[in-house]
């Protein structure tokens, strides 16, 4: 069932599972033109957030081991929703799989979404996907996860509007199934989220208006085509240089760097000038990323750059496909519904 259903036929249980994303950077974070931000995003296979959420006769709410870290912020979710509804009937939540939190994956988003979209199904609410975001504190910068949520593929928003309410999405353009993301993913890193984020954005000097200008042009003129009619040159140059002006920005708040993990940057500059990719990081990082033109150049790159000595130990390398649908939801049988996590 797509995610973007604003209700589903009642169940006793549901499952949803979130996918990742990549954010691929903002148009204009100094509002040069009176809008703030914009954002470049997609959607990633093989990462991704799964919540169940039961009928119960008393709330109970639990985790998959290693997911346990995000259950304090599932159940303010839960609260949120109650207050805002008033439906307070008991669940039992379950936390199945979560993304890396603070990665540059939108671990936060997909888990607020992926609790909503849950308690609406089962009880049939009809909230939208970007009222959702609203509601759960989710979109006040960038609403390409919550596009991404509700459709998957390469997405372009406009920025937050004037009253706070999600970004509108501009575009959105399914990438050829058989590009390919290498991710390079840093567990011993964390990216700048919440007050840090925020000073860390106050704190920068205004993106001029000139390179604000040259980020929509090759996001126009190179990016979107490029995806649109599967011409990948374009695509990965345009993207690359998006990153670069962009990287040279937020490095002051990165000690000085376009990367968060120095490991993470030197394996993509690596990666980059071993093959055609478009290649940078996604958000704050520490995750980056190399976009290339096939599975199987994915594979030779990755092979030459761990035989190359240059991936740190610490690094997790990753190939995955885009993803060009946004979240799954699905009822679950009662005997499901009550299946114990492990």
């Amino acid at each position: 069932m797509p995610a973007d259903r604003a209700h589903a036929p009642l169940a006793d249980a549901v499952r949803v599972r979130a996918p990742g994303r990549l954010h691929l950077g903002f148009l204009d974070p100094a509002a040069t033109l009176g809008r703030r931000f914009g954002s470049l995003g997609l959607v990633v296979a093989g990462f991704g957030t799964v919540v169940e959420m039961a009928r119960a006769e008393a709330d109970r709410l639990d985790a998959a081991s290693g997911c346990e870290a995000e259950l304090a912020r599932a159940d303010e979710h839960l609260r949120t929703l109650r207050r805002h509804t008033g439906l307070r009937a008991p669940v039992h939540l379950r936390l199945r799989e979560t993304l890396p939190a603070h990665a540059g994956l939108g671990s936060g988003t997909q888990l607020a979404l992926a609790v909503g979209r849950a308690f609406c199904t089962l009880f049939d609410c009809a909230i939208p996907t970007a009222q959702l975001a609203t509601l759960l504190g989710r979109g006040a910068r960038s609403g390409v996860g919550i596009a991404g949520f509700d459709q998957g593929g390469l997405l372009l928003d406009g920025g937050p509007r004037a009253d706070g309410s999600a970004a509108p999405l501009l575009a959105r353009v399914a990438l050829p199934a058989d590009w390919r993301i290498v991710l390079v993913l840093d567990p011993g890193r964390r990216g700048l989220s919440g007050p840090e984020e925020r000073a860390a954005i106050a704190t920068l000097p205004p993106l001029a208006q000139a390179d604000s200008a040259e980020i929509c042009h090759e996001v126009l003129m190179r990016i979107l085509p490029g995806a649109a009619g599967a011409e990948f040159v374009p695509f990965a140059a345009g993207l690359s240089a998006v990153q670069r002006r962009l990287g040279r920005h937020f490095a002051p708040a990165q000690d000085g760097r376009a990367f968060t993990s120095a490991a993470v940057g030197r394996a993509i500059d690596w990666i980059a000038a071993a093959t055609v990719a478009g290649a940078g990081q996604s958000s704050w990082g520490p995750t980056g990323f190399a976009v290339v033109a096939s599975d199987a150049e994915a594979r030779r790159v990755v092979g030459a750059a761990l035989a190359a000595g240059v991936v740190d130990p610490a690094l997790r390398l990753v190939v995955a496909a885009p993803l060009n649908r946004g979240a799954l939801v699905e009822a679950l049988s009662p005997a499901h519904a009550d299946c114990h996590i492990e």
